[in-house]
């Protein structure tokens, strides 16, 4: 009942259950349904919550033998919040309150410790202010801070009970200066607005920004736990703490944790006193240690996952607080899953349940070394995981330079761009003060497996001064600075890095998601050193190459540059000369000079893109290989600051000058205002068809060398962004012409095949007639989602995304996880019209969401045949895709 009693109120009750009421202190939970119901009613209790809550706290007496602010003998709880998933620190805690200036000497005579009564006043005077009528914390700590200095100690527990009383009189004091009003003595007021304070909670500014980051909805409120405190600082047989059921850090099989004997629970979450091991706890209270144990094992076998446990002995008599799954990291949580089959504690099935798929991915990326402790200037958004350490670097050519040198360099940006991409290459890391987890440099950084931190807004980029400013430091390029990309942090210490290693309980769980999954996985991959990567992480095949990738860097870009200036030349050349050739004034002089150009560029490329396909084709030795045919977008080649930057730096006479000036209008000709809606994909097939020639010789030739070599390659050729069948047949019909003549030549009858990515919203509608021409479909679910709800991935990150998070239009980015009613729906539509005309059709999936747990299990229960993500993100994907199967 987690999503009507909150996950520790439901917690409780099955503790209550399963252990009975004589360890779990008597409480009652008021519900999520009444958080939604005190919303709804303009912030105040609904009808029924005031007689409901009586009847549960006159329970509660009956049951405890104790009234709430009985003078002799008080009655005193703790209300804590629970939403339905763990939300540390981000909702509001209330303890001791049934505590007035009456109870509070019942309370000292009852426990014979008058300073511990005057603590747990003063300590309700504080967070009851705090909480409920949101004094600042300050105007408590300072009067604290006093008495402790002008007594000479350091820790509250050194304070005496006068002390105390007082210090409860001056906080009283506080509030009543702070409110207008004295601090409530009827502890049935307090309760209520205790209650309605943990509502408010769910509004609080942290709470907020917690759901937004988490993807939690606004509309499933808190629960309200009101439990009967017990008491670990009665004597020397009374403590608190905190027990896991195995080591919360490696999983190992022996159980954990923190004790402070005479302390209560808070003491231990607040580190105000140093806790002992658990073992120390055998050793002071052998029979409450053993009954711990007992209880541990039990609510592991019970919960069917390892336990994170608060308890509390008083005087000898063990109370559990509050049971929940461990939170632990990747290596702790695989170790446990393995142990636990290994032990007969769970089925494989049962034991891949307990692991976040999504937090595997700590495992494959460097990270700060655990052990050492550094300074966070700031943090950001953690947008693509792993560490990296380099000199500060604010250009993409600079960090390309640097870089060759041997240089380990971060590149900080404000945001970055398509031009920006060979900086990425070169760089250990990526730095952006604007943007998230779906900007471009996140996903780029992603799929490249490089460190980012993106959306990090206290990170300001001078690029003419310079320097980068964050805070009040000021750091200038050249200087050292390190990024945590799993966590977000930013700082400039020298912490070590600590390389992964799949370890051998990781390679058994993905061996068992291997056996258990019906979708395949495979991996985006434009570099033999991706292939390799993702060849070791368990690809399947690559599902995605991406050609224009292959043209950036130092030594291509301008040779790719050239091509299409010359291209365009040429098939300006071409039209001039039908026109002249239809007036009878035919001159083929230009057509001749701008076709030479054109086809020497080309005959520069193809060597370059066969040796880059042979290469990976190598590595991935006889698995699928879908290399998508050009489709970038004009303006990341054509940018016209760069012809105008060329332009400008030759003089006036130079023998140059005009050839330059030419470029320049050939590329202002070609802007566009949108060209991510512009010249791309098949367009570009259509209006320079030599290209793609180009391309698939290059891929028949590596394949037949491959081929010679024995790793007999299955290459699946894909025509990007499709809106129409009858692109697919005109185009198709060329490539397979091209295909034919290449294996020819090669001597060589590799297999291929010509298949279609589906990227548009037109071609998942019309799915049925493209499928009369296409192989396969491979939906390119970045583009789609673009296409499918307008807006623009790189832009949106920055604008208005945050204001739809915030005003739940949206729960996450749509790029992040499918959008499964708009974007979903086009998908299912595709692939079930595609199958309609060939049944066998096979349909994978290689954008980003690929690598999305979440967005895995909408895909498998599609049908679809394979995801494909970054290499860093296959584990994640058989994991997920096992997780999907198993249901």
């Amino acid at each position: 009942m987690r999503d009507l009693l909150g996950g520790k109120g439901a917690n409780l009750a099955e503790m209550t259950r399963v252990l009975g009421a004589q360890r779990v202190p008597g409480g009652f939970t008021i519900t999520t349904e009444a958080c939604v119901a005190y919303r709804s009613a303009g912030h105040r209790f609904p009808p029924g919550l005031d007689e409901e809550l009586d009847q549960a706290l006159a329970e509660l007496e009956r049951s405890a033998g104790k009234r709430l602010g009985d003078p002799a003998d008080p009655l005193l709880v703790s209300v804590r919040s629970g939403a339905r998933v763990s939300m540390p620190g981000m909702l509001d805690t209330i303890l001791n309150l049934g505590l007035n200036d009456d109870s509070v000497n019942g309370l000292a005579e009852r426990t014979g410790d008058e300073r511990f009564a005057w603590d747990s006043y003063r300590r309700l005077v504080a967070m009851f202010g705090n909480v409920v009528r949101e004094i600042p914390s300050p105007r408590f700590e300072e009067p604290l801070q006093k008495a402790k200095d002008e007594r000479g100690v350091e820790l509250d527990s050194e304070l005496d009970a006068g002390t105390l009383a007082a210090l409860t009189a001056t906080y009283k004091r506080v509030y009543e200066e702070q409110t207008g009003e004295q601090f409530p003595a009827d502890p049935g007021l307090a309760l209520r607005q205790a209650v309605a304070a943990v509502f408010e909670s769910w509004d609080g500014e942290r709470a907020i920004t917690y759901r937004r980051l988490n993807s939690i909805p606004e509309d499933w409120g808190t629960a309200v736990n009101v439990q009967r405190m017990v008491f670990g600082n009665r004597a020397a047989s009374s403590g608190s703490g905190v027990a896991f059921s195995r080591d919360e850090r490696t999983g190992a099989p022996q159980p954990s944790g923190d004790f402070i004997a005479n302390a209560q629970g808070e003491d231990v979450v607040a580190g105000t006193r140093t806790p002992e091991d658990l073992d120390s706890l055998g050793a002071r209270l052998p029979e409450a240690h053993a009954e711990l144990l007992r209880t541990l094992s039990r609510l592991e076998a019970h919960y069917e996952d390892m336990q994170d446990v608060e308890f509390t002995i008083e005087e000898g008599e063990l109370y559990l607080l509050q049971t929940r799954n461990a939170e632990r990291p990747a290596q702790a949580a695989v170790r446990f899953a393995r142990d636990a089959v290994a032990e007969g504690l769970l089925t494989r099935e049962q034991a891949l349940r307990t692991i976040d798929a999504e937090a595997l991915d700590a495992l494959l990326h460097p990270v700060f070394d655990p052990g050492r402790e550094y300074a966070v200037l700031t943090r950001g958004v953690a947008a693509s995981p792993g560490a990296a350490r380099g000199a500060i670097t604010l250009s993409a050519a600079e960090a390309v330079r640097r870089g060759a040198e041997g240089e380990d360099v971060i590149l900080v940006r404000p945001f970055t761009e398509a031009d920006d991409v060979a900086g990425f290459h070169a760089a250990r890391g990526i730095l952006t003060s604007q943007g998230g987890k779906a900007s471009h440099a996140a996903l780029v950084a992603r799929g490249m497996g490089r460190p980012c931190v993106a959306g990090a807004s206290e990170v300001k980029v001078d690029e003419d001064a310079q320097t980068v400013r964050i805070g009040d430091l000021e750091l200038r390029a050249g200087e050292m600075i390190a990024i945590e990309g799993s966590t977000g942090a930013v700082t400039t210490d020298e912490v070590p890095l600590v390389e992964p290693e799949i370890s051998d309980d990781f390679r058994e769980v993905l061996a068992w998601s291997d056996e258990l999954r019906r979708l395949g996985v495979r991996a985006n991959a434009d570099t033999a050193e991706d292939a390799a990567r993702a060849r070791s992480f368990g690809a399947e095949g690559i599902g995605l190459c991406r050609t224009e990738h292959m043209f950036f860097g130092a030594d291509r870009t301008d040779l790719v540059r050239g091509m299409f200036v010359a291209a365009e030349r040429w098939r300006r050349a071409e039209l001039r000369r039908r026109s002249e050739d239809a007036n009878g004034d035919r001159d083929d002089d230009d057509f001749a000079t701008a076709r030479g150009e054109f086809d020497a560029a080309l005959e520069r490329l193809e060597p370059l893109q066969r040796a880059d396909f042979a290469a990976i084709l190598h590595e991935m030795r006889g698995l699928p290989v879908t290399v998508r045919l050009l489709d970038p977008p004009l303006h990341e080649f054509l940018a016209l600051e760069h012809f105008e930057t060329e332009l400008a730096a030759l003089a006036a006479d130079s023998a140059d000058r005009p050839r330059a000036t030419s470029a320049l209008e050939i590329v202002r000709d070609l802007q566009e205002a949108n060209p991510m809606l512009g010249t791309r994909g098949i367009r570009l097939g259509f209006l320079y068809p030599q290209v793609y020639e180009m391309q698939v010789r290059a891929v028949i030739a590596a394949a037949a060398e491959a081929t010679g070599a024995g790793d007999l390659p299955e290459i699946e050729i894909m025509l990007p962004l499709v809106a129409y069948e009858t692109e697919v047949i005109q185009l198709r019909e060329r490539m397979v012409e091209v295909a034919e003549r290449a294996r020819r030549d090669a001597g060589s009858e590799v297999p291929f095949r010509i298949g279609t990515m589906i990227e548009l919203p037109r071609a998942c509608l019309v799915a049925d007639r493209i499928a009369e021409h296409a192989d396969f479909f491979s939906f390119g679910t970045n583009d789609l989602t673009q296409t499918a709800i307008g807006l623009s991935r790189d832009d949106v990150e920055g604008s208005f995304m945050p204001s739809y998070l915030e005003r739940r239009i949206l729960d996450r980015s749509p790029f992040e996880t499918i959008d499964v009613p708009g974007v979903g729906e086009l998908v299912r539509i595709g692939t079930e019209r595609g199958r309609r005309t060939d049944p066998g059709l096979s349909c994978g999936v290689c954008g980003e969401h690929g690598g999305d747990p979440q967005s895995i299990r909408f895909f498998d229960s599609l049908g679809i045949d394979y995801v494909s993500c970054s290499p860093y993100r296959v584990p994640i994907g058989r994991v997920a895709a096992a997780q999907a199967a198993i249901g």
